[in-house]
């Protein structure tokens, strides 16, 4: 692990705020389509008008300047409490340039949830430029952006409440890498990154107890995935402008990442490049990643390189993976594709009559070995997690060597 050549270090931005604002720092909403805005004697009409403006002659009621509004919603990253009420328009910001929709909704709005950012944009209530969009799509600089009323869950602020000082303490426990703007995690097997249907436990959750005191502290964010059974490097971006700049970096692939897997068998050639497309596909209460032909519907180019390290009586290889693209499932659809699953993995090893080998634990044999990603102010991070208990135990039972020459590393870039 090291960080090289760092360059001098730059601000990183200041507070923003959606939506235009009138003098007095209010939101200003805007009239639905159609609808024309009230005029100020209309908005005062209504049952009892003509008294109120008689009170207000005789000066026994308060003028229009001097009655109290109802407080505009503010939808900045610092707000996060209740209900917005108003339908807002934001602009994209050239830091914000080429961010996924629903990544610029987490980096926005950090009170509300993964799964309602997917709905409101899947329903067509979240519109770019006008039109509908999906939540992968890129932004642009300059684009607008129509976001609808927003369900906005209060920040926890930072305690020392006991599961708070638990996840810092876990969360120290498996760091890598820490410095003021990134955050490498050791993620563990079996740990989940992200929340979901009846997943409560996560790293996600977790990185909330790092937010640092204050209104204005930010919340560090995810900026890859790993599955749930993967162990390994995971980034974590601690400000938003480490966000934005690490998400420009795995974008243009310019970060690498190197992967250690137990595979059944010995791929021929012992070094080599998978090329496919891969689609997701539904079956029952369950989704994995199929092979597709290229022009299918949904259909995403995927393209791994691979290299031998050693092998085991021919019946298992030690393999080093190097995905130049970041498709869900990847390597494991592309090990079961050539036809050598990964040990361990209930959703793609389906050898048949493959009997699993004495000492090996029936886990995912896959690691997440090394990232090294351009620092977002200068220089390089360079990370390698250690195997975990489960492939460490295997590795002891083959004499595998973990310190062996890794022959993938100048695997070309793509």
């Amino acid at each position: 692990m090291s960080r090289r050549n760092n360059g001098p270090r730059q601000p990183g931005g200041g507070r923003q705020q959606a939506g235009p604002r009138d003098w007095r720092g209010n939101s200003k909403s805007r009239p639905r389509h159609g609808a024309s805005a009230p005029s100020p004697r209309s908005r005062g009409e209504g049952r009892g008008a003509g008294a109120l403006r008689q009170a207000q002659a005789r000066g026994q009621a308060p003028s229009p300047d001097r009655r109290r509004s109802a407080p505009a919603v503010d939808l900045s990253p610092q707000a996060g409490r209740g209900e917005s009420a108003a339908v807002q328009t934001v602009t994209v910001t050239p830091d914000e340039s080429g961010m996924r929709l629903d990544r610029f909704f987490e980096a926005r709005f950090p009170g509300l949830s993964f799964s309602h950012i997917q709905r409101i944009i899947r329903k067509g209530e979240v519109r770019v430029d006008g039109k509908r969009t999906q939540p992968k799509a890129r932004l642009e600089t300059g684009q607008r952006l129509r976001i609808p009323p927003l369900k906005l869950e209060a920040p926890k602020p930072r305690d020392d409440a006991p599961q708070a000082q638990k996840d810092r303490a876990f969360l120290k426990s498996i760091t890598l890498y820490e410095d003021a703007d990134v955050l490498v995690l050791n993620k563990p097997a079996g740990l989940a990154v992200q929340g979901g249907s009846g997943t409560l436990h996560h790293i996600d959750g977790m990185l909330e107890a790092l937010r640092g005191p204050g209104a204005d502290a930010q919340r560090p964010r995810l900026v890859h995935r790993l599955d749930k059974d993967t162990a390994g490097c995971l980034l974590v971006a601690k400000t938003r402008f480490a966000a934005a700049a690490l998400a420009k970096t795995f974008r243009s692939r310019a970060a690498r990442k190197i992967y250690w897997a137990l595979v059944a068998g010995v791929p021929k050639p012992h070094q080599g490049r998978i090329s496919t497309f891969l689609a997701k596909e539904q079956r029952e209460e369950d989704s994995f990643m199929r092979i597709a032909e290229h022009g299918e519907e949904g259909a995403s180019h995927a393209v791994t390189y691979y290299a031998v390290v050693e092998t085991a009586a021919q019946q298992l290889a030690w393999l080093s993976l190097k995905p130049v693209t970041g498709r869900t499932h990847q390597l494991r659809a592309h090990m079961n594709h050539i036809g050598h699953p990964i040990v361990g993995d209930p959703k793609y090893f389906h050898k048949e009559n493959w009997q699993l080998p004495g000492g090996i634990q029936n886990k995912l044999h896959l690691l997440a070995r090394r990232i090294a990603v351009p620092h977002p102010r200068g220089g390089l991070i360079d990370v390698s997690a250690p195997l975990p208990p489960h492939m460490q135990q295997s590795w002891n039972l083959l004499g595998f060597d973990a310190k062996r020459y890794d022959p993938i590393v100048e695997a070309p870039e793509e």
